[in-house]
C-alpha cells in the first residue's frame, strides 16, 4: 500500500469533477463542499491524469456527454483504471445520458469503482445518491472537517476587540471549527477567554464569528492563537467559509494542473 494511500484513510481523498456543467458547479459540487468534501474541478484531461499519478487513492467523476464522444470517455476512463501508476483511482459517471445499456457498460463491464448517477430533474436526490457513494468508499478519511493553510496572498485577515480597541492579524488555516492567527503587536489573551465580535474577511468576504481562544503557542517571534467558534455560528457564516476553502484548496490545485 502506497504512503498516498495510507495517508488519504486519515486525511481524506481529492475529488475532482473534470468538465463539470453548471448544474454541477452550483448544485452537486457545491453541496459536496458543505458537506465537506475536498473537491476540485478542472477542464484539462490530459493534466489531470498527471496530477493522478501524483494522488493516485483520488475520486474522479465524468460526465460522458461532455467534451468528447462516449467512445473516447471509455478509453480515457479504461487507461486510468488499467495504468499501473493510476489503477487506485476511483471513475464515477454522472450524467444525464439514461441510456440503460450504456449504465450497464459502466457498472458491469467497464466496472467504475463509484457507481453511475443519472442526473434527474429531483437533484435532491442525485446529491444523497452521490454522498452515499462517497461514504462507501471513505472520501473523508477519519477527517470531519476540511482546513486551508494560508499563505499571505490569500487575503485572510482577522480582526479582534482587545481592550476596548480592534487589534489587526493573519489568519494561518481555517475550518469551520476555528481558525489559528497571528496578531499585530504580539498581545496577550487569556486562554478559554470567550472573544466576541470577531472580524474575519476572506478575500471580498467579510464575517462575524465569536469563539473561545483554545491556547496559544510560539513560532519563532510570532504568537498563534486558536479560536474555536462557538456553536451559535450561523450557518450562513459557515457555508461562506466552507466556499472560501474550496477556492483556495482550488487555486492550489490549479498550480499543479497547469
Amino acid at each position: 500500500m502506497s504512503n498516498d494511500i495510507i495517508a488519504s484513510d486519515i486525511t481524506g481523498k481529492k475529488i475532482f469533477f473534470l468538465y463539470p456543467t453548471p448544474v454541477m458547479q452550483n448544485r452537486i459540487i457545491f453541496e459536496l463542499v458543505q458537506h465537506e468534501y475536498e473537491i476540485y474541478m478542472t477542464r484539462n484531461k490530459d493534466t489531470l491524469r498527471r496530477v493522478l499519478r501524483k494522488y493516485p487513492d483520488s475520486i474522479v467523476f465524468v460526465d460522458i456527454n461532455q467534451q468528447m464522444s462516449e467512445k473516447d470517455w471509455e478509453t480515457w476512463i479504461t487507461a486510468v483504471m488499467n495504468s499501473p501508476d493510476t489503477k487506485t483511482v476511483s471513475i464515477g459517471i454522472i450524467t444525464d445520458n439514461h441510456d440503460e445499456e450504456l449504465r450497464q457498460k459502466y457498472l458491469q463491464t467497464i466496472k467504475v469503482a463509484c457507481g453511475y448517477t443519472m442526473l434527474k430533474f429531483d437533484l435532491e436526490k442525485n446529491i444523497k445518491q452521490v454522498v452515499e457513494i462517497l461514504q462507501a468508499v471513505g472520501a473523508k478519511g477519519r477527517r470531519k472537517f476540511i482546513r486551508a493553510t494560508i499563505d499571505d496572498s490569500s487575503h485572510a485577515t482577522v480582526n479582534i476587540p482587545i481592550e476596548g480597541s480592534f487589534v489587526n492579524g493573519k489568519i494561518k488555516d481555517i475550518s469551520v471549527v476555528g481558525i489559528s492567527f497571528t496578531l499585530d503587536g504580539n498581545p496577550e489573551i487569556a486562554k478559554n477567554a470567550l472573544v466576541k465580535d470577531v472580524q474575519i474577511i476572506l478575500q471580498t468576504s467579510r464575517i462575524k464569528v465569536e469563539g473561545i481562544v483554545f491556547g496559544s503557542r510560539m513560532d519563532g517571534k510570532e504568537k498563534i492563537y486558536v479560536l474555536l467558534f462557538s456553536q451559535r455560528t450561523d450557518s450562513e457564516v459557515r457555508a461562506k467559509i466552507r466556499k472560501y476553502i474550496q477556492q483556495n484548496l482550488q487555486a492550489k490545485m490549479d498550480v499543479e494542473l497547469r
